[in-house]
């Protein structure tokens, strides 16, 4: 699809938008408005086959997520969105790499609600911040099946106010390769199947 191809290399070599200048984002937002208009799953929340899953992010303008590349001594590495709509959860993971022995990991582990065939109503329910040999972080899928049964980590592990910590998402494009969302703090997401 051309639209796709038009996206995807308008963010290539941007490491998710850290490295986009101001002219590459205007550039970015249209090549992603384009690709919306082109849907091909209208109702995408509805689409469970298709939204489940590790979606590795491509780009984003979210602020919160590019400056946890700004710690000393570190870059960040890949972000993950991992879906889990059999339990209507997600968990967002960011790996970040620098020295030894000190490779962190920030994650959030969420619950969504459907409001409408393309937006979700997200409460952050528990945050995990820690070094990844301290978690025993191998890959996303060993560490969410450990938070689903429960586990505590050595971490800086700690439940979120729900009703304080929430957003909405709405997910403006799905196919089985790629998915767009817009926050409600005006950021956009561009994901990929991991």
């Amino acid at each position: 699809m051309l639209g796709k191809a038009t996206l995807l290399e308008a963010i290539a070599g941007k490491n998710r938008g850290l490295l986009a200048t101001e002219q590459d984002k205007q550039a970015i937002l249209v090549a992603i408005a384009n690709l919306e208009d082109l849907n091909p799953t209208p109702r995408p929340v509805e689409a469970g086959d298709l939204l489940d899953g590790n979606w590795r992010l491509l780009y984003t303008t979210s602020k919160a997520l590019l400056n946890l590349d700004r710690f000393p001594l570190s870059k960040l590495g890949e972000i993950y969105q991992c879906i889990r709509v059999n339990t209507n959860s997600v968990y967002n993971i960011a790996e970040i790499y620098g020295l030894p022995l000190l490779e962190s990991l920030v994650s959030v582990a969420a619950k969504f609600e459907p409001v409408s065939g393309r937006r979700v109503q997200v409460k952050f329910e528990r945050s995990i911040v820690g070094l990844q040999r301290l978690i025993d972080y191998n890959s996303p899928d060993s560490f969410i099946q450990r938070i689903e049964a429960g586990q505590k980590f050595t971490a800086l592990d700690f439940p979120l106010n729900s009703n304080e910590q929430q957003g909405w998402l709405d997910i403006t494009y799905l196919d089985s390769e790629l998915r767009i969302g817009r926050g409600n703090e005006g950021s956009v997401f561009v994901l990929t199947k991991a």
